[in-house]
């Protein structure tokens, strides 16, 4: 059976974005990504940073570590990263939480494609703005969009600065029918930041100000990074 390259497992803890926000869930945040975001807030998953904490696991090894850690507290389990598309092993992981009633979270920027993707309860599309120095390929989402479930699907756009802004008009758009969340981007990572709390809402604020003043976004959902509101940029939360 192929193994998984989990670098995390935690909580119960809280959702902190996307349509499942607040949601009780446990994490699994695996190592990899196609991307390397210039404000990434968990760049430890592909800098190598964390290459020593990588453990190949298989798909039970997983599930019997998140009872271990969670107990009987949690039926939704979020698939972090990184970027969890690109590893097809996951099929297995996503096959077993089937079998056990768990619920599923994964968030992807959309730039691969995965069978097991179809069987995520909540899967969020996350392209990329220009802030992160990425340039997403467009008609490969479209191709990722077009497999997946569109019951499951929603899509995410982060924005830092007014550039971002266009680029999520230019992503809800392309894909009018697929409900679409904004959220405000996290610029701190410093291990600690003071008065974290109060700058990021001030952030969110302003989001909010612009999204009330775009006709672009009458159907979006503006959302903060909730758990960065409680716990600031600690890990393992």
């Amino acid at each position: 059976m192929a193994k998984i390259p989990v670098l995390e497992i935690f909580g119960p803890t809280i959702q902190g974005e996307g349509r499942v926000i607040g949601r009780k869930t446990m994490f699994v945040r695996t190592a990899g990504c196609d991307y390397h975001c210039s404000w990434c807030d968990s760049k430890f998953t592909w800098d190598g940073s964390a290459k020593e904490d990588i453990q190949m696991m298989s798909a039970e090894e997983i599930y019997q570590k998140l009872k271990e850690v969670g107990g009987d507290c949690f039926n939704h389990v979020t698939i972090s990263g990184g970027n969890p598309a690109l590893i097809k092993g996951i099929q297995a992981l996503v096959d077993l939480f089937e079998e056990q009633g768990i619920e599923t979270a994964l968030e992807t920027q959309g730039s691969r494609y995965q069978p097991w993707m179809r069987q995520i309860n909540d899967l969020t599309i996350s392209p990329k703005p220009p802030s992160s120095g990425m340039k997403p390929n467009l008609e490969i989402l479209d191709d990722v969009i077009a497999q997946c479930v569109p019951e499951s699907l929603n899509l995410k756009v982060v924005v830092f600065e007014d550039r971002d802004f266009e680029f999520a008009k230019k992503i809800h758009h392309r894909y009018p029918d697929i409900p679409f969340y904004l959220q405000v981007g996290n610029p701190y990572l410093e291990e600690e930041v003071e008065n974290h709390t109060s700058r990021l809402l001030e952030r969110y604020e302003s989001l909010v100000e612009t999204v009330m003043h775009s006709s672009d976004m009458n159907q979006a959902y503006v959302l903060p990074q909730l758990h960065t509101l409680l716990w600031s940029n600690q890990k393992g939360v």
